[in-house]
């Protein structure tokens, strides 16, 4: 069921290697992909969605508490073996927490559980992106690392970031059409299910590339905490929680994990980049945790197929 989906990243992955082209071509896919593509594939899920299946805050709350308990056991792990050093810990704690939910989440997901997965993917990417637009600055000041500027500068820098963020945007438009039961004209819909069928083949093949084509450095050894961290921890935590918690929609629950079992982001590298700490080593975790995937999902996605892992870990409490 996955391995079409980790075939296009590793056609992208031996295109790159192969075919030795500049990083810089991937701009104008890159662009596609994160404004134009992927945001047509959200507004038009959630636009259909029945307003009452989008207020579920105690499914956003369990799973956003296990992704933020996975980046405090990353970044705890990070501080053992930086000696302290938050910045590094923060990127660390990013590499153990941040999934790649935009690229892979929204077709591998929709693919494998159905439309239905499109609303509990839609909430969890935007909670979760929330929680590391902030984490991020917030650490990176607290370490000593990033621009001086004052509390509320810090409070409005994040906030841009999460109201311009062109998947955020699209779920926010989504949600307002959906309660307002917006239906596009034939043109504009059609429009949208090219641009939708698009998404996920472009960002999963220009995230092959992307990994190819970044520099790794030499591998460190905390990536044999921190890999297991990101596609174990993670994805079990985020079952734990949602079961304890409890009474959720199977589909919905199994969106969740997966999700959480993807490998690290690339924005990770991005951020590491910005702040100037871990970059070799976090495209390292990227390319090391993306191929331990394509066993780790395709696993998990076995266990869901089958059966054998059930939707809810205390259905009698």
């Amino acid at each position: 069921m996955a391995l079409p989906f980790f075939g296009l990243i590793l056609l992208g992955y031996a295109a790159g290697k192969f075919k030795k082209l500049s990083i810089d071509g991937l701009a104008w896919m890159n662009f596609f992909v994160v404004y134009i593509a992927l945001p047509a594939l959200f507004f038009n899920l959630l636009s259909q969605t029945p307003v009452e299946k989008l207020a579920s805050w105690s499914f956003v709350l369990a799973a956003l508490l296990g992704t933020y308990c996975t980046f405090a056991i990353a970044f705890c792990s990070g501080v053992f073996s930086t000696d302290g050093d938050i910045p590094e810990s923060t990127i660390q704690g990013l590499a153990g927490a941040y999934g790649n939910i935009g690229y892979m989440g929204p077709g591998l997901a929709i693919a494998a559980l159905g439309p239905e997965a499109a609303v509990p993917v839609a909430l969890i990417f935007c909670f979760d992106n929330t929680l590391h637009f902030a984490m991020a600055p917030l650490m990176m000041a607290i370490g000593g690392r990033g621009p001086r500027q004052s509390t509320r500068h810090a409070i409005i820098d994040v906030l841009k970031k999460i109201f311009t963020h062109p998947f955020i945007l699209a779920t926010i438009i989504g949600i307002l059409a959906a309660i307002a039961k917006y239906q596009p004209p034939d043109a504009i819909g059609n429009l949208l299910d090219y641009l939708s069928n698009a998404a996920a083949p472009c960002a999963l093949f220009a995230m092959g590339v992307t990994v190819a084509l970044t520099p790794t450095g030499r591998m460190p050894v905390v990536l044999g905490i921190l890999v297991p961290i990101k596609l174990l921890v993670h994805p079990a935590l985020v079952y734990l929680l949602l079961s304890w918690v409890g009474d959720f929609d199977p589909i919905w629950v199994y969106a969740a994990v997966l999700l959480a079992s993807l490998p690290t982001a690339t924005n990770v590298f991005v951020i590491a980049q910005q702040y100037n700490v871990w970059t070799a080593r976090a495209s390292g975790t990227i390319l090391v945790s993306t191929f331990c995937s394509i066993f780790t999902v395709t696993g998990l996605l076995y266990l869901i197929a089958s059966g054998i892992l059930p939707a809810d870990l205390f259905p009698a409490r």
